[in-house]
């Protein structure tokens, strides 16, 4: 476990340090920790330690000589990262899911950055409900004419940027909507995963708070592993992936799967 911080201005300075290597990390993608030390102007023992709290928070992953925000078995990756991350796949599955969408209906919105794309194009579509605990979801529509936006409450995680555990489960399954769009972290054999066992309770209770459950998945998601399995891909009514899927993947996927859709790009 980390130490605790310290106060005054060791600690402000040791904030300070931490978020600068956090912020370095996810635009370089690695960090080397001799290079941070030089840089920084501390010990490589000082980096180790700020790299151990860093990851405690969810912020990053540590490895041998340096820290990466690529995702793991057993790290999600920071937001930041994700959202830059297979970019123009989220657009095109974003716009091959927004005519399921109908005005006056109310959608469930998780918190992956492709229903993040998603987000961008509803208000097309309102009058709309939304509801999410994604804050970047939020943030992108809160205000907007035509969106009736409920956020969903509970413990906050900052590397998500998303509100989860149980009382976000609460909250879900006080409410019901039209559909639920969402994504996953991996598909193995035909199985969702995610690498949080609170991601998975709340997904759950998505799922079984919508009357249809519509899975956006870029081809990365089928070389990826995770350790929690949220559900097979055969409990959503529809799966949308786009056309850069391997074709021994996409028959395996279309064997399992209700309904599968494949978003072309413009």
């Amino acid at each position: 476990m980390p130490a605790a911080e310290p106060t005054g201005a060791a600690g402000r300075a040791g904030r300070a340090r931490r978020e600068l290597i956090r912020a370095r990390v996810v635009d370089e993608g690695f960090v080397r920790i001799e290079q941070l030390a030089e840089d920084l102007g501390v010990t490589p023992m000082t980096i180790r330690r700020d790299l151990d709290y860093l990851q405690s928070k969810g912020w990053l992953r540590k490895v041998r000589g340096g820290a990466t925000a690529q995702p793991s078995t057993a790290f999600h990756g920071d937001v930041r990262h994700r959202m830059g991350a297979m970019a123009a796949e989220k657009e095109t599955l974003a716009r091959a899911a927004l005519p399921l969408v109908k005005p006056g209906q109310s959608i469930l919105l998780d918190e992956s950055t492709t229903a993040l794309a998603l987000a961008a194009l509803l208000p097309a579509r309102a009058p709309l409900t939304v509801i999410t605990y994604f804050g970047p979801v939020i943030q992108s529509l809160a205000g907007t004419p035509g969106i009736d936006l409920i956020s969903l409450g509970g413990a906050y995680y900052p590397a998500y940027d998303a509100f989860l555990g149980l009382r976000t489960v609460d909250a879900v399954a006080s409410l019901h909507a039209d559909t639920l769009f969402a994504s996953t972290t991996a598909i193995t054999r035909g199985n969702c995963y995610h690498q949080s066992p609170e991601t998975v309770a709340v997904k759950r209770a998505l799922m079984e708070a919508c009357d249809r459950r519509v899975l956006l998945v870029d081809h990365t998601k089928f070389q990826r592993r995770g350790l929690y399995q949220l559900a097979p891909v055969s409990a959503f009514d529809l799966v949308i992936v786009d056309a850069g899927i391997p074709a021994a993947q996409l028959e395996d996927l279309q064997s399992k799967a209700t309904k599968v859709l494949i978003a072309q790009p413009d």
